[in-house]
């Protein structure tokens, strides 16, 4: 990330985490990056820019996230340079003459064929109205672009053409894959492999595992006796063999991991899969060697469920476990 400047590593950071939807890791990049002197309004451009790419929600609530930090702040950050007026004449016609220097060629296709409205809103409203605002270049909406569409699934061939955009406005290939790196991280750095928040680093029980792992409680209420937390391993993170007295479920929902029991070969674990665990039956589970892993824990029983922690997976038991297929 050495090749991009603070100012863009913070507008990528909040770029993502407003396309994502992720409130709370929106709120830290916000503050990240007034701290580090991104401007008021470079900041809400970018997040304005939000709806053209991930729709109106995402912007309004990434907007609202935003006033209301500021105001926790008490309204006294920079606000920088507002936008000035749009070129003379009709946004089709500027909003086309961007879009071409923007890319390097006139854009055309089948799509725009097959929807000529599209193309029309593409040239005027996006390419006219907002990339014609002045108070943020274009490399820089191209940052933010590319952060937007690296944190969503299934719009590749979006995020490969803007990478080629954003290129063409000045950006190499190391600051493209560093841009994509922020956006599939979450706020503490760590690879979104799930829709589940990662918590806090789990040390309070850093003594039971090989690695580190991070910890989110997903629920509060103790009268529905059912606690749930979110748990996120780093590559080749396991946790000691142990055991539950009221045994546990886990649901895998990222990444890839494994669980053993005592006597048995290894269970290799991806997104969708339940472990059902008996009480008092010794295991492990974690990450595989080059693979972040989450899971979510399901705690059996919990008002008499108590853990047995015992030795630690040794790493010949642990690569002969996740050697297996």
């Amino acid at each position: 990330m050495n090749s991009l400047t603070i100012r863009q590593q913070k507008i990528a950071a909040a770029a993502s985490m407003a396309a994502k939807g992720n409130q709370d890791g929106l709120k830290e990049a916000l503050t990240s990056g007034l701290n580090a002197g991104v401007t008021v309004n470079e900041l809400k451009e970018v997040l304005v820019q939000v709806y053209a790419y991930c729709g109106f929600p995402r912007s309004l609530n990434a907007l609202n996230t935003f006033k209301n930090l500021l105001e926790e702040r008490g309204n006294k950050d920079r606000q920088g340079k507002l936008p000035g007026p749009l070129p003379a004449g009709k946004s089709i016609e500027f909003g086309t003459e961007n879009q071409t220097k923007l890319i390097g060629v006139p854009v055309q296709g089948a799509i725009y064929e097959f929807a000529p409205s599209i193309d029309e809103f593409l040239k005027a409203h996006l390419f006219g109205d907002i990339f014609g605002r002045d108070n943020l270049d274009w490399q820089t909406r191209e940052v933010a672009t590319i952060a937007m569409l690296a944190a969503m699934d299934g719009v590749d061939s979006q995020l490969n053409g803007h990478i080629a955009i954003g290129k063409h406005n000045g950006l190499n290939d190391e600051q493209t894959k560093a841009i994509v790196a922020i956006a599939r991280t979450d706020h503490n750095g760590i690879p979104s492999i799930s829709p589940f928040p990662t918590g806090r680093e789990n040390t309070g029980y850093s003594q039971y595992f090989s690695g580190k792992s991070w910890l989110a409680p997903l629920t509060q209420d103790k009268r529905l006796g059912v606690p749930v937390a979110n748990v996120t391993f780093e590559p080749g993170c396991r946790n000691n063999w142990h055991s539950h007295t009221g045994g546990q479920m886990l649901i895998a929902v990222g990444g890839i991991g494994y669980y053993q029991e005592r006597g048995k070969s290894a269970r290799k674990l991806q997104a969708g899969d339940v472990v059902e665990i008996p009480p008092n039956v010794e295991h492990w589970h974690g990450a595989a060697p080059d693979r972040w892993f989450s899971h979510l824990a399901i705690e059996c029983n919990p008002q008499t469920n108590k853990n047995t922690w015992r030795e630690p997976v040794s790493d010949a038991d642990y690569k002969a476990a996740t050697s297996e297929r």
